[in-house]
Order: C-alpha cells, then sequence, then structure tokens
C-alpha cells in the first residue's frame, strides 16, 4: 500500500526542502491532542497544557479534529514562508468553499468527493449528509461543523486567533529551540539534493520514501494506495521535530503535494521497515501450523525432516509453510551438508510490534 507523487518532467528545482512554523504549530498541537502517539514529547504535553490559559485550551478542544486524526490540508503549507503570520495571511487567502471541504474532511472523514458537489455550504441535503458524518464522530465534531457551514467566516477568525494565541502561549517558546534543528537537517537534505540528486534526498527522509527507478515518481509507504502528481509550483518535504513519528502527506486533487517528515525520527530511517513487509510478517502468522512450527523453532534449530516429524505433517507440506515464513524474513536457514537447519530470526520477531506500529502511526 503506497501513496504516489508522479514527478516525470519535473524540474529538479521544484523539488524543495523549506520548514514550515504552521505545520510545525500543527505537529505540536497533534501532540497535545494524542500525546500518546509521542511518548518523547509527552512530558512537554503535559506542561503545556497545565500552564494553558483555560479559554485558550477550550478552543483548542472546540477545533481539535482539525489537527487530531489528520491534519487540514491548509495547515501545512506548500509554499511554507519564514513567519507563521505570513502563513496565517495566506491561508486567510483561501476561498471558503476550499477551505471548508478541506476542515470537513478531518471533522467528518472520508473523502473529499463526499464534499465536492453540491456544496454543503449552498445544498440542504449536503449540509445535513456532512453534519451526519461529523456527529458520527462525536458531540464536539458535529458542533465545530455546524458552526463552520453556518458561518465559515467567524470559525476561520478564531482558529487563526486560536493559533495566533498558541503562538504566545507556547509555540514561540519551543520554534526558537525547534528552527535550529530544522534548519541543520535542511542544510543536509539540500546539499543531498544538489549534489546526489533526488534519490539520495529521499533516501535521507526515511526508509518509507523512495524514488521510483524511473525517477518519475516518489513512493510514500503509507495506509492507501492512492496517486497524486506534482504540477506547477511543485512537491514540498518539511522537516518536523513535533512530528514524529508520523508522514503527512498532503494529496488531494488541488493542492501542491507536500511531504512532512520526522528528522531524527527513531528507529533510524534506513532500518524502517516497509508496511509491505510487515503485512507479510502478520499473514505468514495468521497460520496456525506454522505458529507451531516458530515455537518449535524458538526452542533452536530444526531441519525440514525434524519439523514434519514433531507435528506430524508430510515434508512438502513443512517444506510450503517454512517458505512462506522465509520470504516473510521470521527465519535464518542455515546449510549443513546433505541438510538446511532452520531457526527462528528472534530480533525480526520481536521487533515486529514496534514496526507494526510505527507503520500504522506514519
Amino acid at each position: 500500500m503506497t501513496l504516489r507523487i508522479d514527478i516525470g518532467g519535473l524540474p529538479s528545482e521544484r523539488v524543495r526542502f523549506a520548514a514550515s512554523p504552521l505545520a510545525e504549530l500543527t505537529a505540536m498541537l497533534h501532540v497535545l491532542a494524542e500525546p500518546g502517539h509521542h511518548p518523547r514529547h509527552a512530558d512537554w504535553a503535559a506542561e503545556t497544557w497545565a500552564g494553558m490559559r483555560p479559554d485558550l485550551a477550550e478552543r483548542l478542544r472546540e477545533a481539535e479534529c482539525l489537527w487530531r486524526s489528520s491534519q487540514a490540508d491548509f495547515l501545512i503549507p506548500g509554499g511554507p514562508r519564514p513567519t507563521l503570520a505570513q502563513e496565517l495571511d495566506a491561508v486567510d487567502r483561501i476561498d471558503d468553499e476550499t477551505y471548508v471541504t478541506a476542515a470537513l474532511v478531518t471533522t467528518c472523514g472520508g473523502s473529499r468527493r463526499r464534499f465536492a458537489a453540491p456544496s454543503p455550504l449552498a445544498d440542504a441535503a449536503a449540509r445535513e449528509r456532512a453534519l451526519g458524518l461529523a456527529l458520527a464522530r462525536g458531540a464536539r465534531h458535529e458542533a465545530f461543523a455546524e458552526r463552520l457551514l453556518s458561518d465559515p467566516a467567524a470559525v476561520r477568525s478564531r482558529v487563526r486567533r486560536t493559533l495566533e494565541d498558541c503562538a504566545e502561549a507556547f509555540f514561540d517558546a519551543a520554534w526558537s529551540d525547534v528552527a535550529v534543528r530544522l534548519a541543520s537537517d535542511l542544510r543536509l537534505k539540500n546539499d543531498l539534493l544538489q549534489r546526489q540528486g533526488t534519490g539520495a534526498a529521499l533516501a535521507s527522509v526515511s526508509g518509507a520514501v523512495t524514488l521510483a527507478p524511473d525517477g518519475d515518481c516518489i513512493v510514500v509507504d503509507k495506509l492507501q494506495d492512492k496517486a497524486t502528481a506534482a504540477r506547477g509550483a511543485g512537491v514540498t518535504f518539511v522537516p518536523s521535530v513535533f512530528g514524529s513519528p508520523h508522514l503527512v502527506v498532503v494529496h488531494a486533487a488541488g493542492w501542491q503535494p507536500v511531504v512532512q517528515y520526522p528528522v531524527a525520527a527513531e528507529p533510524n530511517p534506513a532500518e524502517t521497515v516497509p508496511l509491505e513487509t510487515v503485512t507479510l510478517r502478520l499473514k505468514a502468522l495468521a497460520h496456525p501450523v506454522r505458529l507451531r512450527l516458530l515455537r518449535t523453532l524458538a526452542r533452536g534449530p530444526h531441519t525440514t525432516g525434524e519439523l514434519a516429524h514433531s507435528w506430524e505433517l508430510s515434508l512438502p507440506e513443512t517444506s510450503r509453510h517454512l517458505a512462506v515464513l522465509r520470504r516473510a524474513g521470521l527465519l535464518t536457514a542455515e546449510r549443513r551438508g546433505r541438510y538446511t537447519r532452520y531457526a527462528l530470526s528472534l530480533p525480526d520477531v520481536t521487533a515486529l510490534g514496534d514496526d507494526l506500529l510505527a507503520a500504522v502511526l506514519r
């Protein structure tokens, strides 16, 4: 399952790396809403909530559907600017239809096609459908959607004021430190981009981001099979300190593709296990016979014949199950004379839970 960004025919300078204050603030807001996703920032989240004015805390909760489960597209700019105020000004220039559609996707869930035509801003049936979807996700979602559809200008103004108050309350202090780390990462990425090309720069972003062999497509390992194209303004990669471990991608039609990636992510990006591998391993473990074989192999190496004898299986059947486990990377094999002895790959089995969580969260 992958997201593919078509960059065929795109000039190399249209693949760029840049920091975004608004995107980083959005990452911080996600941490505040979902601290369990970000154990490294749990203390920061607790301290920030404890020191926050009650009115700001309430406004953050009422609008958290813009950044909790997913981030509204306008909160991760394709054309980053030096200051938060400049980026908020750019958001203000987005028309109501585009803003509301992006906000409804995160508030109600589902595809942008649900809110494309007829517009819930103008069509009563589309409005009721949107409110019903929002209610299914919770009372706060419904209340936010109701306000958004009734008076988008007022909601937009309130959201901007909330983000500006966040700057004063906690963002400005955090940004002064974060900006240094982002600048260091950007120097590395842009140096790789200039000296070694797009493939090398993407490889340094994450093991979950690669350049297709033909060089015409960026492939992002995500829980979806989708595609978009980078045209005109190109594609932007935005580093984030608070965004780890997530890879956030803006990919909707009409929006410039943006990839927000974690800086100094753990595990090491070079060791990131692809979702395809995680899926293959889970499928391999879903069969009871293969689980029995693994329990035996956990006690020590065995040959195919020994395993077949232990579990009263035929040799061909045992070989087939071992082949599945080997393709999934859960076994090691050592040839000794006429026989091959199989053993459990303990590090890969041990890491499976962490690999699954990392694949889901990114």
